[in-house]
């Protein structure tokens, strides 16, 4: 039987009281409640504090350009179906470098599943706007203040009809563990963006911040109903809500594609005469 300690101990390059830490925590704890044994996962990032996660674990693990874990991941889920791929990166990689993927990843719906870590600034490269962060917010970069509107990947994602859209916060390691979880189980795309202290370069939106803010989504709302969804994705301020806040049923991107329902690419045989043929048509 999986244990935490299966994926392995490391030291952290993080700055202590980083939300992060937590974020790795309820990764772990996720990936132990699902079954899953580390050899099963596949753990794609960018570039940034955020995408060092994959680095502290033990498991597969593929750590790309800055804004292109994506495609790398939707590669490897359609060669290997069997694999449980994940996309663990930071908000400035996955909307910014990564904005138009991350459209396409909704679009598409391919069974991954995108934990962001959202802590509202670029934290690798000393603290400079995100498209998350809050309009007028003052960095060294724009010390006039952010002028431009704040990106929301939870509304996109629920406008664009995503299968599984979801938002966490690192200061609920137990609910976050929860969310990782549904969202392996979930057949299609997954998002969850997880929002994060920066203790070195966002002093706004603090761990006390968000504690004040967040709250759970009641047991009685319907994460089926796109326009209550909707209306909870546009929901920020002094209310934020957590939890799932869409889903849905559509058929994923390998379900229909005839050769992918024929079991993973990388254990099917090669015909060479047919490739052959190929070959020959650019020669």
């Amino acid at each position: 039987m999986v244990s935490i300690e299966d994926y392995g101990q490391f030291e952290t390059a993080w700055c202590p009281g980083c939300g992060n830490h937590s974020i790795l925590e309820a990764l772990k704890r996720g990936l132990v409640d699902s079954g899953l044994e580390p050899y099963q996962i596949l753990l794609v990032s960018g570039i940034g504090q955020a995408a060092k996660t994959v680095h502290y674990l033990k498991a597969n693990v593929f750590n790309g350009l800055h804004g292109r874990a994506v495609p790398v991941a939707s590669g490897a889920k359609l060669a290997n179906q069997d694999l449980k791929v994940i996309v663990a990166s930071g908000d400035g990689c996955n909307y910014g470098e990564g904005g138009n993927h991350f459209l396409a990843a909704l679009r598409r719906n391919i069974d991954l599943t995108m934990i962001v870590h959202n802590n509202q600034v670029y934290g690798l490269t000393k603290g400079q706007a995100s498209p998350t962060t809050q309009e007028g917010f003052v960095t060294k970069a724009q010390p006039e203040g952010v002028a431009s509107l704040p990106f929301n990947p939870i509304a996109v994602a629920v406008a664009m009809q995503a299968s599984f859209v979801a938002r966490g916060f690192s200061g609920m390691i137990d609910h976050l563990a929860g969310l990782i979880k549904e969202a392996l189980a979930h057949e299609g795309f997954a998002l969850i963006d997880v929002l994060q202290p920066c203790v070195s370069f966002n002093k706004v939106n603090t761990f006390a911040w968000y504690k004040q803010r967040c709250y759970k989504l009641p047991e009685e709302y319907d994460p089926t109903d796109w326009q209550a969804a909707m209306q909870r994705a546009m929901e920020w301020g002094d209310r934020i809500p957590l939890g799932i806040i869409y889903r849905n049923q559509r058929p994923t991107f390998e379900s229909r594609h005839s050769v992918l329902k024929q079991g993973p690419l990388v254990r099917g045989k090669t015909d060479l005469k047919k490739l052959e043929k190929i070959m020959d048509k650019f020669s």
